[in-house]
């Protein structure tokens, strides 16, 4: 399965020096209960947030609290052991595990007007009083589905579907330019 797309990072038609494409990345849903957040935690030596629209980092790996009983993991680079000791940590118990490396690119918004760029499509109050660095969510921009991970108070990163990865490029690009 696409093995390809975890060691290539997309061309972005508008990059910018505000906007870049992050390195390759090993992406997986976990959804589970709490014994399943609490296995992953031991196995990956991370701990899955509890908190709602949460990350938590450990050296390269990330999970990022998506809903009660969904994260997404993220190892960067992409780590092909994260979906091995996850089978090894989760045994029997019942849970979903979904590897989506292929589905999703990295961006990731940098700079002081990085959350005016995003207001212009998002609907999210993204104040840093509001949506602090830690914070994360599924939320949209323009008309793109995305995962927003405030990293920085001044540094987003976006996961975004492939497939969208030039609109949302075009569309930042746009909104820099006071065009949106």
């Amino acid at each position: 399965m696409g093995e390809p797309a975890l060691v290539r990072s997309p061309v972005l038609l508008a990059e910018q020096p505000w906007l870049t494409a992050l390195p390759a990345a090993r992406r997986v849903i976990l959804r589970g209960a709490e014994e399943v957040r609490a296995a992953a935690a031991r196995a990956l030596d991370l701990a899955l947030p509890t908190q709602p629209c949460r990350a938590a980092t450990a050296g390269e790996r990330a999970a990022l609290w998506l809903g009660p009983d969904e994260w997404l993991l993220l190892a960067t680079p992409p780590d092909v052991q994260l979906d091995s000791a996850l089978a090894a940590g989760l045994g029997s118990l019942d849970h979903s595990r979904v590897e989506v490396s292929h589905r999703q690119v990295g961006l990731q918004l940098a700079g002081a007007q990085a959350s005016v760029l995003l207001a212009s499509g998002c609907p999210l109050d993204l104040d840093l009083g509001a949506f602090p660095a830690g914070m994360c969510t599924r939320t949209i921009l323009g008309k793109a589905e995305v995962v927003l991970w405030r990293t920085g108070p001044e540094v987003f990163r976006l996961e975004v579907w492939r497939s969208f990865v030039a609109y949302v490029a075009d569309y930042l690009a746009e909104a820099a330019r006071g065009s949106i």
